[in-house]
């Protein structure tokens, strides 16, 4: 489903990714300016640690789990009363999304070149803004964004 909008996304993340953001921060900040520019930048220092599958443990890849927040953003809970499931959902069905496209959803498993080489770089360059593409066809075929 490309269309102007999937590729600004992949642009956008990709972008941020070149210019020394890590997979997860990347995500933040094109969706940021996306979707919520009233959210200040400086919050991408809450996704600084999911990099590297959680602080280089290799685990869940960042790209993922930074749409996940971003998906949150969109339908989270504002105080413990409301429901979870909207944002529940939502994230599970991007992990399976995910998943489908990627083959994995574990870092080391998407990418098994050693951490921080130029041949990992080039690699989570091409997952993290695929990502956001993936994220942005997402969100709107979930009505959440303007096709």
């Amino acid at each position: 489903m490309d269309n102007d909008i999937t590729i600004d996304a992949r642009n956008r993340t990709g972008g941020y990714f070149k210019t020394g953001y890590n997979c997860a921060e990347s995500i933040f900040l094109a969706f940021r300016e996306i979707l919520a520019p009233d959210v200040p930048e400086d919050m991408v220092r809450m996704f600084t640690g999911l990099g590297g599958g959680l602080g280089h443990a290799g685990c869940m890849c960042g790209a993922l789990t930074g749409s996940a927040l971003m998906l949150s953003l969109l339908k989270g809970r504002t105080n413990h009363e409301q429901n979870t499931e909207p944002a529940y959902d939502l994230s599970r069905e991007f992990h399976d999304r995910f998943e489908q496209k990627f083959g994995y959803t574990c870092c080391r498993s998407l990418n098994t070149a050693p951490f921080e080489s130029p041949e990992h770089l080039r690699t989570c360059l091409k997952i993290t803004g695929n990502t956001g593409k993936l994220l942005m066809e997402f969100l709107q075929e979930k009505g959440l964004v303007d096709k």
